[in-house]
């Protein structure tokens, strides 16, 4: 048994712990005791020990307790010393269209959806190679452990052929993210139309360990026509697969509208999730309800960008009883962590609240920190179909968990554990990140990552891509 402390000055007196950690990677039985830190297991049942300990079995979460060492949890256990940290489920990411990555910020201040897509859907996307795919898709995985996700659905939707696909996929398998692939086929340019009957093959050949794969559409045929719309079609091709689907650009009138017909034609249900949802009618919001229907909001690319309202779709959505997942949408315009998404939601919801009720005598129905947290966590694994494998520190759940410190500047002293994670912490502080039980980051360092060699891939992609994007030089 062998014993350390996660808030060590350097790593050094933590790299045996590391090594052991990594030698017994294959083990399907080794177990890593956690002890003594503030768990916020998010679930119900379970809520938050100030004390506890949590045992993790091969890729499971074995027992949370508050004094596991008592039940003699530690014979033959990695014990990990992690009082003065805060545990938590990783954060679910339920929708980024991951293989922009190398295009970060490059139109930071775009102004509406239009300008969006004729960018960088109508511009940049055709330019891309099976190669830049991997690129882009590997660099927002990486980026995503290291802010603390643990979950990411990548919607794909840059398709172009079955090796753009498969090196999408290869992407989030070598980075170690427990990813979803959403594939979809290109809005613009010349592609195979391959998709989505290569969905069969995908699924076959991915859906397993920490990768699974759905079907990805629009609502509607106003931006790039009736193929990529999702309707009865797409719904039999999904449900022969057994697979979910992750439906984007859910908004406005066209989209309530959509949302009605899909109901009239029973495609609505736990199996599909929506994404944005902003200013449906609350006709649509009753559909989306009574089936069960799953939505993932994108609180920063609604309100920067500028889509329909503006104005996340918080509110309607628990008026009717829906607990969103949340999702960082597009890099190429905002930031790509979980912690932005949480505050920007946590923030508007109550300034809005606080609006609609100043002068009436209402007291504002406000949203809390432990509203958000659950959104990025518990019920962003539903929006993605992982409910039973991960979003909470459940006994029987996949070991996908946090470490995260409480005693570095922008964090100390601990006072409440899940205002410090939503409002005060970043991804400086996300010490250690394991995902199926394997140790993705440690020390605040991601394993396994040529930082040179990815500045220098990226930069190279990025170049090729907006030379391609431009054309022949005249």
């Amino acid at each position: 048994m062998s014993s350390d402390q996660i808030h060590r000055p350097t790593d050094t007196a933590r790299r045996p712990l590391l090594e052991r950690l990594r030698r017994t990677a294959g083990d399907p039985g080794r177990r890593i005791l956690f002890t003594g830190a503030t768990v916020l297991t998010m679930d119900p049942a379970l809520g938050i020990l100030d004390a506890g300990d949590l045992l993790v079995v091969g890729r499971t979460i074995a027992a949370v307790g508050p004094d596991l060492r008592a039940h003699g949890a530690a014979a033959d256990a990695i014990v990990v010393d992690a009082a003065g940290t805060v545990l938590a489920p990783g954060f679910v990411d339920t929708h980024r269209h991951a293989w922009q990555a190398q295009l970060r910020r490059i139109m930071p201040d775009v102004n509406d959806l239009a300008g969006y897509v004729a960018t960088t859907l109508a511009g940049f996307a055709p330019a891309y190679r099976p190669h830049d795919m991997y690129v882009g898709t590997r660099l927002a995985a990486l980026a995503a452990v290291d802010a603390g996700i643990t979950t990411m659905l990548d919607f794909s939707h840059n398709s172009r052929s079955a090796a753009h696909s498969d090196a999408a996929v290869r992407a989030l398998v070598d980075s170690g993210i427990r990813g979803v692939h959403a594939a979809m086929g290109p809005h613009f340019g010349t592609w195979d139309h391959q998709w989505p009957a290569d969905l069969a093959r995908l699924h076959e050949q991915y859906h397993d360990g920490l990768t699974t794969v759905r079907l990805a559409a629009l609502a509607t045929d106003r931006v790039a026509g009736p193929g990529l719309a999702y309707g009865p079609e797409l719904a039999r091709t999904a449900a022969e697969l057994g697979i979910g689907v992750s439906v984007d650009a859910v908004f406005g009138r066209a989209s309530s509208e959509a949302v009605l017909a899909w109901e009239r034609q029973g495609l609505l249900g736990e199996h599909l999730t929506l994404i944005h949802a902003t200013a449906l009618s609350s006709d649509a919001w009753r559909a989306i309800a009574d089936s069960g229907t799953t939505v993932s909001l994108a609180p920063t690319s609604d309100a920067q960008i500028g889509l329909e309202s503006a104005v996340p779709a918080i509110d309607e959505a628990l008026a009717v009883g829906v607990r969103p997942g949340l999702g960082i949408d597009v890099e190429v315009a905002l930031a790509g962590d979980m912690f932005t998404q949480m505050r920007a939601l946590h923030t508007v919801q109550r300034m809005r609240a606080v609006n609609e009720a100043h002068g009436t005598g209402r007291e504002p129905t406000r949203i809390s920190t432990h509203d958000v947290l659950g959104f990025a966590t518990l019920h962003g694994a539903q929006a993605c179909g992982l409910a039973g494998v991960t979003g909470s520190l459940t006994p029987g759940k996949q070991a996908d968990l946090l470490v995260i410190t409480t005693d570095e500047i922008n964090n100390l002293p601990l006072n409440d554990a899940t205002g410090t994670v939503v409002l005060g912490s970043d991804a400086r502080n996300i010490d250690t990140v394991l995902i199926g039980g394997q140790v993705r980051k440690w020390a605040g360092r991601v394993l396994d990552v040529d930082l040179p060699a990815l500045r220098a891939e990226a930069a190279a992609s990025r170049d090729h891509i907006l030379r391609a994007a431009r054309g022949p030089e005249v």
